[in-house]
């Protein structure tokens, strides 16, 4: 019998305040995205014009504040009955509640106003971030496992999986101890997805600038895709489908096109 034991969400207590594995988990992931998305905005950009070194490490804190704040505003929204009803609870952010769509939303438009204000091009700053996001996600998805959550369905006839505490399971499936460990699937899934946009970014960033961009959103849509229909805490669905998977189609149908459309374009480059 393998199972994962469910760990204590408490790294340690710092003058009585519990500091969560979570929130360190968390900073860990943005600060090895920003530091491998700096080596790759350094690398690829350094013959170009308007090249001017370690952008974004200089504007790396608006870009994680946007993050973080698209990131929670929109998994509040999607579980707006709760937190119109405990508002305070939107600024705790301690014990999890960000979403990666979010994220990926304000991040985007955070990247636009920056290209305006430095005339550097949108697509040589979002390049390299989309590449190390990934990073990121294959680390941040380790906080689900320290707060026990974003977990799958039970497993049943197995003896495997991820213990879930009592109090943390979903009424429904409280009378079940083990889970599929959906955390561990897409930080793998991630990391490989990590791997795919390095080799883009590092044989085609120079020539055909965008396409890490959307393969980003094509690799991640799929991952993501998948991944919800096992896991159980979809925050809203309409109908019978979470709003992840719709959200993911979304950006997979935009990647696939903005993909397309920059291989036409540079046909000849390949």
């Amino acid at each position: 019998m393998f199972t994962i034991p469910a760990p204590d969400p408490v790294a340690f207590n710092l003058f009585g305040i519990p500091i969560y594995k979570y929130g360190i988990t968390m900073a860990l992931a943005i600060f090895a995205a920003m530091i491998i998305a700096n080596f790759l905005f350094n690398r690829i950009n350094a013959d170009e014009d308007f090249f001017k070194k370690d952008t974004i490490l200089e504007y790396a804190p608006l870009i994680i504040l946007a993050g973080i704040a698209g990131a929670r505003l929109y998994f509040c929204l999607l579980n707006s009955q709760f937190y119109l009803t405990h508002p305070i609870q939107i600024l705790d952010i301690r014990q999890g509640g960000l979403s990666i769509h979010g994220g990926i939303i304000s991040g985007i438009i955070t990247i636009i106003l920056i290209s305006r204000k430095t005339k550097i091009p949108f697509k040589a700053i979002i390049d390299p971030l989309s590449a190390s996001v990934f990073a990121g996600q294959a680390i941040g998805r380790w906080g689900n496992f320290f707060n026990s959550e974003a977990f799958g369905l039970p497993v049943v006839g197995q003896q495997w999986g991820l213990f879930i505490p009592p109090n943390m399971r979903p009424p429904v499936y409280s009378d079940f101890e083990l889970f599929h460990p959906t955390f561990f699937y897409e930080s793998c899934l991630d990391l490989a997805g990590f791997g795919i946009l390095l080799f883009i970014i590092s044989h085609f960033g120079k020539t055909h600038k965008g396409l890490t961009f959307f393969g980003y959103l094509i690799l991640y849509s799929i991952i993501r895709f998948f991944i919800e229909q096992i896991r159980i805490d979809s925050a809203l669905n309409v109908g019978n489908i979470p709003v992840a998977q719709i959200v993911s189609g979304i950006l997979f149908i935009a990647g696939i096109c903005g993909a397309l459309h920059i291989l036409a374009k540079n046909k000849s480059g390949i």
